[in-house]
């Protein structure tokens, strides 16, 4: 098998672009825009400069590319939640969400839902285990966990404009 070709390109203005050729010399490029997005683009094989498929995701989307393709959580040294009936989600949370400046213990999410927000992902921060005082920002990935039902409910109510 030979080596993975990544390169990378800036992009002025929009971001960077990160081409990476298979080992069956398929294409296909990531451009990381400014704003948190991505394009995925896949390139035709009789032709390698045309695209055969583009697809722009948001920065959750792109996040949950990432945990199908580098499934960590299947580590048999991590607990896992489906088997008890359990679930764990992203929740990004938009900047004209209702909960936007306000703080956590407003949304009663563990009393209206069963659902526990873990973990708050900030630009390149972690806060793990927020309390109620905690003040949410839109673009907050919010790491929700609890039962399908409970999780789904969450996401409405912080999905709130």
């Amino acid at each position: 098998m030979g080596t993975t070709r990544l390169s990378s390109t800036p992009l002025p203005g929009i971001g960077v672009r990160y081409d990476l050729t298979t080992r069956e010399h398929r294409r296909v490029s990531v451009v990381a825009h400014r704003d948190g997005t991505r394009t995925v683009n896949a390139y035709r094989d009789d032709d390698p400069d045309a695209c055969s498929l583009s697809l722009r995701l948001t920065t959750g989307e792109s996040a949950a590319l990432v945990d199908a393709l580098l499934p960590d959580h299947h580590s048999p040294n991590l607990l896992s939640t489906t088997e008890l009936g359990l679930v764990a989600e992203r929740v990004e949370l938009s900047s004209t969400s209702y909960w936007n400046g306000r703080v956590l213990g407003d949304t009663r999410m563990r009393t209206e839902t069963g659902a526990s927000i873990v973990a708050v992902l900030r630009r390149a921060e972690a806060i793990p285990s927020p309390t109620p005082d905690f003040r949410l920002a839109g673009g907050d990935t919010l790491i929700v966990i609890g039962t399908r039902e409970g999780v789904e409910t969450a996401a409405t109510i912080l999905g709130r404009e």
